[in-house]
Parts: C-alpha cells; sequence; structure tokens
C-alpha cells in the first residue's frame, strides 16, 4: 500500500500560493476603495486634459462640436499663430508684470505681518489674525466689486482721501498706466493673510535659543533676520512663492470683475484671453494657450525650486 505524503518541496510553493492570494485580495480590496475617485479622476481630468492637448494640434472650432471627428490636423500652427498674435502678447506681457511684482509684494507683506504678530508689540493679536485672514476667505468676486467702488476717480475713497490733502487721484482703474498696478495692489492685500499664517508658523518653530546667541554675538536685529530667520525659513517661503506664483500666473477674476481686460488691453491676462477664445469659439487655438501657461508655471515653479529651495552644506 502506498502512502501520498506532502513533501518539504510542496510546503513552499503551498505558502508562497497562500501569499499571493492574500497579496491579490489585499489589491483587489484597494483598488476596489480607489475605484470612485479612480473613476472621477479619469473621467473629469485624464480624459478632459489629454482630449484638449490633442484640441491644441486641430483647428476645431465650436461649430465642429457635432462632428469632432472632422476637424483637420494642423500641428504646430495654433502655437504659431498664438505667439505672433499681438493680443497674447500683449496679455503674456501683463501677466508677467503682474507675477513679478505681486509675488515679491505679497510675500514682503505677508512677512511684515507676520514678524509683527510673532513679536508681541502688538495686542489682540487674535483680531488682528482674523482681520488679515479675513480676505482670503471672501468671495473674490465681492471684493473685486468693493474695490471697484474704492477707486472710484470720481466718488472712490481712495481719491476722496487724497484730496484731503491737496492730492487729484487718477482714475485708477480707467488709465492704463495704473490699471495693472491697481489690480497688482488689491490681488497682494487679498492674498498676503495666508502667507502670513503659514510664516507666522514658521517663526513659532525657530528656536528661542538662537536668537540669543546671535545677541552674546552682537548681531542686531536685521542681522539675527538675515542670518537667522531667513534661512530657517526657507521651506515656507518656498512654499509662499510657489502657490503665490502659480495662483498669479493664472489671474483672471480680478480684471474680469474690475476692468473687463481694459482700458487698451492693459489688465488682459493669459487666463482671460483663453476665456475669451473659448468664447469665440477658437478651441484648438484657445486650448495651445492653455498649455503655453501651463508649460509658464512649470517653469516658473522649477525656477522658484533653484532659487529657494534647500541647498546642500558645502
Amino acid at each position: 500500500m502506498t502512502t501520498v505524503g506532502t513533501t518539504a518541496t510542496d510546503q513552499p510553493t503551498a505558502a508562497g500560493n497562500t501569499a499571493g492570494r492574500r497579496k491579490w485580495r489585499r489589491a483587489v480590496t484597494g483598488w476596489s476603495f480607489a475605484a470612485p475617485f479612480t473613476v472621477l479622476f479619469v473621467v473629469f481630468a485624464l480624459l478632459p486634459v489629454v482630449a484638449s492637448l490633442l484640441m491644441s494640434v486641430t483647428d476645431m472650432r465650436s461649430t465642429d462640436l457635432r462632428h469632432p471627428l472632422s476637424v483637420n490636423f494642423v500641428g504646430l500652427d495654433n502655437y504659431t499663430k498664438l505667439f505672433a498674435d499681438t493680443l497674447f502678447q500683449k496679455a503674456a506681457v501683463n501677466t508677467a508684470v503682474f507675477v513679478l511684482f505681486g509675488v515679491p509684494l505679497t510675500i514682503v507683506a505677508a512677512m511684515a505681518a507676520a514678524n509683527a504678530l510673532n513679536s508681541g508689540l502688538i495686542r489682540l493679536r487674535g483680531l488682528f489674525r482674523v482681520g488679515f485672514y479675513l480676505p482670503v476667505v471672501t468671495s473674490i468676486v465681492a471684493i473685486a466689486v468693493v474695490w471697484r467702488f474704492l477707486l472710484d476717480p470720481g466718488a472712490g475713497l481712495v481719491n476722496n482721501l487724497l484730496a484731503q490733502v491737496g492730492i487729484t487721484g487718477p482714475n485708477w482703474l480707467g488709465d492704463p498706466s495704473t490699471s495693472l498696478a491697481s489690480i497688482t495692489v488689491m490681488a497682494a492685500w487679498r492674498n498676503f493673510g495666508s502667507l502670513m499664517v503659514i510664516f507666522l508658523a514658521a517663526l513659532q518653530g525657530i528656536p528661542i535659543h538662537l536668537y540669543e546667541a546671535a545677541t552674546l554675538d552682537g548681531a542686531g536685529r536685521w542681522q539675527q533676520f538675515r542670518h537667522v530667520t531667513l534661512p530657517l525659513m526657507r521651506p515656507a517661503l518656498l512654499f509662499g512663492a510657489v502657490i503665490t506664483g502659480i495662483g498669479y500666473l493664472q489671474l483672471f477674476e480680478e480684471p474680469l470683475v474690475m476692468t473687463q481686460g481694459g482700458p487698451l488691453s492693459s489688465t488682459l491676462s493669459v487666463s482671460y484671453h483663453i476665456y475669451n477664445q473659448f468664447g469665440f469659439g477658437n478651441y484648438g487655438y484657445a486650448a495651445a494657450a492653455a498649455y503655453v501657461l501651463f508649460v509658464a508655471i512649470v517653469a516658473l515653479s522649477v525656477l522658484q525650486f533653484r532659487l529657494l529651495g534647500a541647498r546642500d552644506a558645502d
């Protein structure tokens, strides 16, 4: 009589199969939980991105929506037309100026407010924190409408205050030389509250004994700020610069509500130009402009990481 048993070589195989089935069940369970988000991401994010990329190399217009497969492939013609378009060039310059001045202004204002609140010289600091942060959570449309009335050349509060000291205020939003600067100041005022909270948290995380040691070495306040505060706040500064730069490159609501891109396209931004082109039915052209803006956002972020990112010690 022959007895059939399990040999030693069969045991690792059985254990491996069990482990494989267990791993497979865990993977199926994980993907089951992730499936709702994955489906939504693919349908509402990934597919539109791919579709817009394909659209940017076609001559698709609003009249082609009924027959989207009948559009013609034009390669890089939309991008060529884009960079030859004087209106897009004006929008790109406006956006660059807005970012170039708006980002540093917002960071400086946030840093000043954070240092003031962290110094202990200001009473009712909780009230000031709420006041500085309140514009961030307020609707941008509401803020833009309020600022449009504040900057009104006739009845606006700003010009009335200037008139009290004998200064005739300009037409802030109606003059091409001051319209973009007015929007830049308004955007910096609205957005510095969020960076202030981040910078304040970073300041409170700096050990006090570093300042005490710097004081013993004879360092003044400016030297302490330069050699102690700024180096230790580099991660917070990098984060603030990146998110602010990305947001400012997508400038849209402020000129839409306050100036409609005028006067003389002096406040027309790239995002506003893309919005107009989609409204005009130039879908391929608008998609190409959107991808140029995407490349600009990536380039700015890379530059900021190079300037403010962590550096290896020598």
